[in-house]
């Protein structure tokens, strides 16, 4: 999921920046001061997410917001409460009081529907396809047709991934995060940071671990518990 950050404070954005890096499945495409500077970025790259101060020079991140013909998805951060009823008339997903938590920003970002990238100024959205039953697998130099449904669980191991079935496992050299968008939301969910699964496989949850078809094991990291049983069990 490809974001940016605009806020004007380098201690936010520092923390900003480290939160996104620590979440595989965000990558960001630029930190701006000001929200007129993100606009020209935004009139040509594809984004699906916006970290957005609301106190900002020039404009202030709500009429920025506003002026957005076709915006993406925006978490509003900032340190005043005040604006919150007024933000959520704009539809955004979240409203992170500063100082937020680790935790916090984990659960505003588990809210993020998984959509195509959009041209924010242009409203060029991208027409979503029919969701896919299958994908491909680059292993070395082929490309492994495997069924979604056949998937078990997917692991990372530094370098490389290994995308598990009950027959075998595929070894990848595309990282987790590849797998993250990839893979439908609805189905396949992250529970530690070096593991995503299929919720279809899911044989039963005891304390941190989940048991798999096949007598796979998967541990529930801590960062992932609350957004996974919300998931699971709602």
């Amino acid at each position: 999921m490809k974001c940016i950050i605009i806020e004007d404070q380098p201690p936010a954005q520092r923390i900003l920046k480290k939160f996104i890096e620590d979440v595989d499945a965000l990558e960001l495409k630029g930190v701006f001061s000001d929200a007129l500077q993100a606009m020209e970025f935004l009139n040509s790259e594809p984004i699906n997410l916006l970290f957005l101060d609301i106190h900002l020079p020039k404009i202030s991140g709500l009429d920025f917001l506003k002026s957005l013909p076709n915006p993406p998805h925006v978490i509003l951060t900032t340190a005043f409460s005040e604006y919150a009823l007024e933000s959520y008339d704009l539809n955004v997903v979240d409203y992170l009081l500063k100082p937020f938590s680790f935790q916090r920003f984990l659960k505003a970002v588990a809210k993020v529907p998984v959509v195509k990238a959009t041209h924010v100024l242009t409203g060029d959205t991208e027409t979503a396809s029919m969701p896919k039953s299958h994908i491909y697998i680059k292993s070395g130099y082929e490309h492994i047709k495997i069924h979604l449904d056949d998937i078990l669980h997917i692991d990372s191991d530094s370098d490389y991934t290994e995308v598990i079935t009950l027959e075998r496992k595929y070894l990848s050299s595309e990282p987790l995060r590849f797998w993250l968008e990839a893979l439908p939301g609805a189905n396949f969910i992250r529970t530690h940071k070096s593991h995503i699964i299929n919720t279809d496989k899911i044989d039963k949850i005891m304390g941190n671990q989940i048991y798999l078809e096949g007598g796979h094991t998967i541990p529930i990291g801590r960062a992932y518990k609350e957004h996974f049983l919300k998931v699971i069990l709602k």
